[in-house]
């Protein structure tokens, strides 16, 4: 067997029994050549060669590492953060980053349909599954409608909930906006992806059942760990 075939499956079988799990880093080209006795040639194409199965990434300057699930997350009428991770079998968790009331910026006020400079409250929260960040979003909701809502989302751990304690009991998404951009060096660092990967973005619109907005949301995602799906009828 060719030596880099030998090093590509035995880091293929550290990946398959769960010692390199994904996201890990991988040794360097220069640890794995002294450990098999190679040149950085040889440990060079054996990263190359799982690098085009899909089993490594290697980000320029930083390393290789090993390849993450993608989440497929499914932009539907009801589309909810803990329902899309649990239906991948993890745990969801949120982390809030902070929570402001502040006058509504041009873009953000015609998002919500109210004047700009009107007051608001905004969340912005890191989104977990099984520790691991995947959403960086913001939530923006007009005071005038939602008087109580800063009270609510300080004390309930989703936006569901804090919603239903101020009276709305349901409500849908009514658009969704999706581009890529590069990670600003603060969203970088709360996602753990590189600077040079682009971050999934999406602005949406939520209404209550008579079509009143409640709120608008922007989200980051980054790509080596979500994808986004819109489902039929959505």
């Amino acid at each position: 067997m060719a030596l880099w075939r030998q090093i590509a499956g035995d880091i293929e079988s550290a990946i398959a029994d769960g010692r390199l799990p994904p996201g890990a880093r991988l040794p360097t080209e220069g640890q794995l050549a002294q450990r098999y006795a190679v040149n950085r040639h040889t440990v060079r194409r054996a990263l190359e060669e799982l690098a085009r199965g899909g089993q490594v990434r290697v980000e320029q300057g930083r390393g290789s590492f090993v390849a993450e699930d993608v989440l497929d997350y499914a932009i539907s009428a009801r589309t909810r953060f803990s329902e899309w991770i649990r239906r991948h079998h993890r745990e969801p968790a949120g982390r809030v980053l902070s929570l402001v009331t502040m006058p509504a910026p041009r873009a953000i006020a015609e998002a919500l349909g109210i004047p700009p400079g009107e007051a608001i409250a905004r969340l912005e929260r890191l989104g977990l599954a099984d520790g691991r960040p995947v959403c960086l979003a913001w939530h923006h909701f007009a005071l005038a409608r939602l008087p109580d809502i800063a009270a609510a989302l300080a004390a309930h751990a989703t936006i569901s909930a804090a919603l239903a304690a101020v009276g709305v009991a349901d409500y849908v998404r009514r658009v969704t906006r999706v581009t890529a951009r590069l990670p600003r060096p603060e969203e970088a660092a709360l996602l753990a992806t590189p600077r040079s990967r682009p971050l999934l973005v999406t602005e949406s619109i939520n209404v209550d059942r008579r079509g009143q907005v409640v709120e608008f949301g922007l989200a980051c995602y980054p790509t080596p760990r979500v994808q986004i799906v819109f489902e039929p009828g959505s």
